[in-house]
C-alpha cells in the first residue's frame, strides 16, 4: 500500500537521515517540514513549517489529508543545550510542537497508520546519575527529572487511545550522522576541530575529552531502517525501544579510527574544551573554508551547538572514569529487527561523507 510519510525536523540529524531513508523507497510519498531547508532533500516535499506557530501549523497540517505515517524528529534545544535539558521552557516548547502537528493532522488524515516518535537515554536520567545498568525500556526510573519526553509521550498515548493508528517510541543512544547546524551531532564538531589544528601545521589530533566510560552510540541510517521498520511491523506497535549499533566503545578506544579518518595521527590525552578552543575561531574557519572550496564558510552555521555537545558527551572535565551508559536492545531484536553497524566504522564512513560533499577538507 502506498504510503505518504511525513517528517517533522528534515534538516535535524534523525530527521535528515529519516528523509533520505523514505526518498528513496519507490511506495512512498515524503513530505518533510522544517524552519530551515536541508541541504539536500531527495525528492522530497518540502514545506516550511514553524512548530511552534499554532496558527500556522493548522492550516498547513490541517490540509494533509493523504498521510498515513509521522515521523516527529523535530527538537527545540537551548542556547545552553545540556543547562536546559531540564527547563520548564524548554519541555513547555517541545510538548506544544508535537500538539501542534498531531491535532489537526490526526483531524484531517483518515488513513493515519502511524507515528515515530524519538527520546533518547535522557529518559534514564543519564544526564543526571548513573544508570542501572542495562537499562531497559520497562524502568522508567528518571520519571522523576523534567524532561519534555514524558509530555509528549503523554500527549501521544492520550490521542491513540482507541485508535487504529500505533505508535513507537525510539530511545537512541548517542547519534552519529550527517547534519550541518544541529545541536547534537559530533561529526562536523570533531571534523572542524581537526581541520583547524590541521591548518595550525599539526600532524597529530589530541584527544580532548575526559576521563573515559564506556558508552553505545547508533548510525543514523541504521536509526532511520529502525524507523521504517516500526512503521510497518505489528510488534512495534506502541512499543517502546532502544537502537544502538550493538557494540560498545570508549573515546580514547575509537580516537584512533577518528584520526586517520581526517588524514591525522592519533594524539595524546590532552583535556581541552571545543567551545572554549574552538568555535570562538570562526575567521580561520572562514580561511580553510576558502581554501579548500568548502560549502560552509560560517563555522556556527556549520557545527551549530555541537561544539557543547562534544565536550558533554566526550567527557570534558571529567577526571575519574565515569559510569557506563548501557541499554539494552534484546527488546528490538526479539521483536525482529538486527541491523547492526561497527561504531569505528560508522565514525570514518560519516567524516568521508562530510569530505565528499566539501563540508569537510579532504584527508
Amino acid at each position: 500500500m502506498k504510503k505518504t510519510v511525513l517528517i517533522a525536523g528534515a534538516s535535524g540529524l534523525v530527521g535528515y537521515a529519516a528523509m533520505k531513508r523514505f526518498a528513496t523507497d519507490p511506495d512512498c510519498d515524503v513530505i518533510v517540514v522544517s524552519r530551515r531547508r536541508p541541504d539536500d532533500t531527495y525528492g522530497a516535499r518540502f514545506v516550511v513549517a514553524d512548530l511552534t506557530d499554532a496558527r500556522q501549523c493548522a492550516e498547513i497540517f490541517g490540509a494533509m489529508r493523504d498521510v498515513t505515517h509521522v515521523v516527529f524528529a523535530a527538537l527545540y534545544e537551548r542556547p545552553g543545550l545540556v543547562s536546559g535539558w531540564r527547563e520548564a521552557e524548554q519541555i513547555a516548547v517541545n510538548d506544544t510542537m508535537l500538539r501542534n502537528l498531531l491535532g489537526p493532522l490526526e483531524s484531517a488524515a483518515p488513513n493515519l497508520r502511524h507515528v515515530t516518535l524519538l527520546q533518547g537515554t535522557k529518559a534514564y536520567g543519564v544526564h543526571v546519575r548513573p544508570l542501572k545498568l542495562p537499562a531497559r525500556e520497562d524502568r522508567d526510573e528518571a520519571r522523576d527529572i523534567p524532561n519534555f519526553y514524558w509530555n509528549q509521550e503523554d500527549v501521544l498515548r492520550q490521542r491513540q487511545a482507541g485508535k487504529p493508528w500505533s505508535f513507537s517510541i525510539l530511545r537512541p543512544v548517542l547519534i552519529v550522522g550527517e547534519s550541518t547546524g544541529s545541536a547534537m551531532n559530533v561529526i562536523p564538531a570533531i571534523g572542524a576541530y581537526a581541520a583547524l589544528l590541521k591548518a595550525d601545521g599539526r600532524t597529530d589530533l589530541p584527544f580532548p575529552g575526559g576521563v573515559e566510560r564506556v558508552a553505545q552510540a547508533i548510525d543514523a541510517d541504521v536509526l532511520a531502517n529502525v524507523i521504517a521498520w516500526c512503521g510497518d511491523t505489528p510488534a512495534a506497535r506502541n512499543e517502546t525501544f532502544n537502537v544502538t549499533n550493538g557494540d560498545v566503545f570508549t573515546w580514547p578506544n575509537v580516537w584512533p579510527a577518528i584520526a586517520r579518518a581526517l588524514g591525522m595521527d592519533p594524539g595524546a590525552h590532552v583535556p581541552q574544551s571545543l567551545v572554549e578552543t574552538i568555535a570562538p575561531r570562526r575567521d580561520d574557519w572562514a580561511r580553510i573554508a576558502a581554501k579548500h572550496s568548502l560549502v560552509q564558510p560560517d563555522l556556527d552555521a556549520f557545527v551549530g551547538l555541537s561544539f557543547q555537545y562534544a565536550d558533554y558527551t566526550m567527557g570534558y572535565g571529567r577526571t575519574a572514569s565515569g559510569p557506563p551508559a548501557i541499554v539494552s536492545t534484546i527488546k528490538l531484536q526479539q521483536a525482529g529487527f538486527h541491523e547492526v553497524m561497527d561504531t569505528e566504522v560508522m565514525f570514518a564512513r560519516w567524516f568521508r561523507v562530510l569530505q565528499e560533499k566539501r563540508l569537510l577538507p579532504s584527508a
